[in-house]
């Protein structure tokens, strides 16, 4: 076995670990949706802040009086955001809930308008296919909110993972029998 062989068998095996690893969070994630909602909330929190913190350091840098104060008041803005999401992880979640519903039904509006200007193409219905389902989805959350944010962003987060488990072991598997 040559180096390069030997490299691809060592990276497709921590393929695989990581695979059953997103598999088995995913799981858990779908299992506790409510518990995996506030990790959700209080990482996006903290990425709020390092990203105010971020914007508060790039003011130092600007050229312009104007870039300068903007750059300070989105600073600002994404910390006081962040801070609050993570003092009141409740209050969070339910925005972060709301959020995800208000972008699904943007998803959907703009998936219903590349179907009607791909209509004649084939597999064009598929894109109506995947507007009515983002539709309903939109709709389930919004018509259910506050309550759905004990859910969703949970539930969402672990099939995410569970997929993107399930696409990483069958990588695994096709890269496993091209080097056999």
């Amino acid at each position: 076995m040559n180096g390069f062989e030997r490299g691809v068998h060592h990276a497709a095996g921590w393929s695989l670990v990581w695979s059953v690893l997103m598999m088995i969070a995913g799981l858990l994630a779908m299992a506790a949706p409510l518990v995996a909602g506030f990790a959700v909330t209080g990482l996006v929190g903290w990425l709020l802040v390092f990203s105010g913190v971020l914007h508060l350091g790039l003011a130092w840098r600007g050229a312009h009086a104007a870039g300068i104060v903007w750059e300070i008041l989105l600073g600002i803005v994404y910390g006081a955001i962040g801070l609050y999401v993570i003092a009141n992880p409740i209050a969070g979640l339910a925005s972060l809930t709301l959020a995800l519903a208000a972008y699904l039904l943007v998803e959907a509006i703009v998936e219903f308008i590349a179907y009607f200007q791909l209509r004649p193409a084939a597999g064009a219905g598929w894109l109506m296919f995947d507007a009515i389902v983002t539709l309903v989805l939109a709709t389930i959350i919004a018509t259910t909110w506050p309550t759905s944010a004990m859910w969703v962003v949970g539930t969402m987060v672990g099939i995410s993972m569970l997929f993107s488990g399930i696409a990483r072991f069958l990588l695994w598997r096709t890269v496993r029998r091209l080097v056999a």
